[in-house]
């Protein structure tokens, strides 16, 4: 891709799953990364997995205390940030009937409110600097109707709008989008689902078969991109056509 080459990018929910295939694509293609995340354990393997990261840094996206140390720690270590992938996220599959008030909390804080906690510090961030890009990580579930996903369905929707507004107030200086994935073979996707319901999701699924995280990595490095530097405001779906025809909803 086009001005990838020495860019700062820093990777929230970095440690695994999309998050980590998207440090390795960027560090693929000449960036300086730094992955931020609430796992210890896991900065630690991802560390070991890619030697070539700037650094790692631990924050709950949660906390806007930890959120604001947190990438205060990645400007220090990379010097600042050109680019945010603003991907930590959570998924608890549940009936509607029995989500409990701290489930729906949970998911609509690490989801939403995390998101817009670290977007809403990294924008001020870029704002200061002249430039950037910004790319939330929302999901088809944000556009469509998902039986058991009630709270993460809204925090999703919530993403998609967040980053509309974002991208209007922080145009021109800074492009905001979101990547909205279908479903993927992720360790949070193997957790809530057997073999047999993958088997059956894939059969929703034009092409037939799952994303892999390393293909919604390649999205965000060309969102990411001189390649792409007029779009912004936009969701962009990757989900092997799903939701064309409505098929997510049978």
């Amino acid at each position: 891709m086009r001005g990838l080459n020495e860019k700062r990018v820093l990777v929230t929910g970095g440690a695994s799953g999309i998050g980590a295939a998207t440090a390795m694509r960027f560090l693929e293609e000449g960036a300086a990364v730094c992955v931020l995340d609430c796992d210890p354990d896991g900065l630690e393997r991802i560390s070991a997995e890619l030697p070539g990261l700037v650094g790692t840094v631990r924050a709950d996206v949660t906390d806007l205390d930890e959120v604001k140390a947190g990438v205060a720690e990645a400007v220090l270590l990379m010097g600042w940030i050109d680019v945010l992938i603003n991907n930590a996220g959570i998924s608890i599959r549940h009936d509607f009937l029995d989500i409990t008030p701290e489930e729906w909390d949970q998911v609509i804080a690490v989801n939403l409110t995390g998101n817009f906690y670290v977007g809403q510090t990294v924008a001020r961030h870029m704002m200061e600097m002249q430039g950037g890009v910004i790319l939330n990580m929302a999901s088809t579930n944000g556009t469509l109707g998902y039986p058991r996903y009630a709270d993460y369905n809204a925090s999703k929707a919530g993403v998609i709008a967040v980053t509309r507004a974002m991208a209007l107030e922080l145009a021109p200086k800074v492009r905001v989008n979101a990547v909205a994935p279908g479903y993927v073979l992720t360790p949070m996707q193997r957790a809530e689902y057997t073999d047999e319901m993958l088997e059956a999701a894939c059969g929703k699924v034009p092409l037939g078969r799952l994303a892999s995280p390393e293909e919604v990595a390649g999205l965000f490095a060309f969102l990411s991109s001189d390649d792409a530097s007029y779009m912004t405001g936009h969701i962009y779906l990757i989900d092997g056509g799903e939701t064309t025809g409505g098929l997510a909803s049978q």
